[in-house]
């Protein structure tokens, strides 16, 4: 009995249940499909198929170790499987279970063929890979982004993908990451250090959760200082959290109208005259990620402060987080656009960088052109009296007032939500106490949204 088994986003050959499970049942055939319609979706973005790429290629060269080539094939994957099932005699095909369109295509495919069809669910237990592989397969090549029609998307300081990548990122944080703890998570300055930075990989399944929480409960048996077992015990508060959050597949948003496309455009290149917005975003545009805190205000001031349709402001977010993750990261959009029982909350972007900003440092890093703006005024540069030799020219106009466009939002969503019988949005204060409390709360929202 050969077995093909798709590969669909747990790009690692340790601690996966369906290569396991595979080998214990015939000779296996890896495979990875390059779904040139995936890739074409407004949600994604060509440093999602630089993560991608490099991390198949780690895995590739993990799986020739094992004698398994990985096959890498570019196209619809119904038509490519049924090339693969004639010519090496497949007679199962088995995934790990992710609840995709693409998925189900597959599925129905196979059993009208006649080929047995097996999806593991995701928390599956994987044994210990012991695996043949099958004779004559071709491995394939990695198509470039631009034959993908990929727009170009610099992002200079962007995680590297693989397994090898994602194996140091976690032993940093084990053996001295994890010391600062939660609060250091809150704020932009700290969260770079001292959050785990395992998101991107858990997305695209370098690593898996279970392989996280059972590293950390090793950790936590040498008995490391109590601010570091605070902080390991939190992280696995979150993937437990996350791996709940996962079972529920979000529906994308409906479009409710077309987005302002200048105010759309302002807010991707960081450019709305909000000072602690723009340097948010301009470090997301460089890094791909986001600390929880700075991540739900991004969205929150684009639907609440910009009027930014949901489903428009979600694909844009979705196409510069490395880490995306769709059934997390569209509840979370849901969430903000006051869509779920759980009411959102509303942001002030200039007290929020005043408090996790308080020196202005990541403020002045990211936005150099303000520079001569005094400290006391960096969030409101246009309270400075030198304001009208700046604004317009070397820095934009605010697109709008944020305390009247936050007051009008409430009022909106104070409207739509009384009309359904839900509770009304909720003001954020700007403390950072009160910050630290919301991201531990699951009515926070943010426990499984960045790590």
């Amino acid at each position: 009995m050969n077995v093909l088994v798709w590969l669909n986003q747990d790009l690692r050959a340790e601690d996966h249940p369906a290569l396991a499970f595979a080998a214990a049942r015939g000779p296996v055939l890896p495979l990875y499909v390059v779904d040139p319609d995936h890739w074409a979706s407004p949600d994604r973005s060509a440093r999602h198929w630089a993560f991608c790429s490099e991390s198949l290629k780690d895995l590739a060269a993990a799986l020739a170790a094992l004698e398994l080539p990985l096959a890498i094939r570019v196209g619809d994957p119904v038509p490519v499987m049924e090339r693969l099932v004639r010519a090496h005699r497949i007679t199962e095909i088995v995934t790990q279970q992710a609840g995709s369109a693409a998925e189900s295509r597959v599925a129905e495919w196979a059993r009208a063929s006649g080929l047995r069809w097996t999806a593991l669910p995701a928390d599956t237990p994987a044994a210990p890979l012991t695996a043949r592989g099958i004779d004559g397969v071709s491995t394939g090549a990695l198509p470039l982004a631009r034959a993908l029609r990929l727009a170009d998307d610099p992002c200079p300081h962007r995680q590297p993908g693989g397994r090898s990548a994602a194996l140091a990122v976690l032993e940093s944080f084990l053996t001295s990451r994890a010391a600062p703890g939660l609060p250091a998570q809150v704020t932009p300055a700290g969260a770079e250090r001292a959050s785990p930075r395992l998101s991107a990989h858990l997305a695209f399944g370098t690593l898996s959760a279970s392989e996280v929480i059972t590293a950390i409960d090793a950790r936590l048996t040498d008995r490391p200082l109590p601010q570091m077992a605070s902080g390991l015990r939190a992280t696995q508060s979150r993937l437990l959290a996350r791996a709940t959050a996962m079972r529920s597949a979000e529906a994308f948003p409906r479009r409710s109208a077309e987005s302002d496309a200048a105010r759309l455009a302002a807010w991707g290149a960081g450019e709305t005259g909000l000072p602690y917005l723009d340097a948010c975003l301009r470090y997301l545009n460089a890094t791909g990620w986001l600390p929880h805190a700075a991540r739900s205000m991004v969205l929150g001031c684009a639907l609440h402060h910009l009027s930014l349709d949901s489903r428009s402001a979600g694909e844009a977010l979705a196409r510069r987080l490395t880490d995306y993750t769709p059934s997390i990261h569209w509840a979370q959009v849901r969430r903000h656009a006051g869509l779920a029982e759980v009411p959102p909350r509303i942001c002030n972007p200039v007290r929020l960088g005043q408090t996790l900003d308080p020196d202005g440092s990541f403020t002045r890093r990211w936005l150099p052109e303000l520079a001569p703006v005094p400290d006391a005024l960096l969030q409101e540069p246009w309270k400075w009296s030198g304001a009208p030799g700046l604004l317009g020219r070397r820095y934009p106009e605010p697109v709008v007032d944020p305390v009247s466009a936050a007051r009008d939002a409430r009022d909106r969503l104070t409207a739509s939500r009384r009309a359904c019988g839900t509770p009304p949005p909720r003001r954020l204060r700007p403390t950072l106490s009160a910050l630290i409390e919301d991201s531990r709360s699951p009515q926070g929202g943010q426990l499984c949204f960045d790590l």
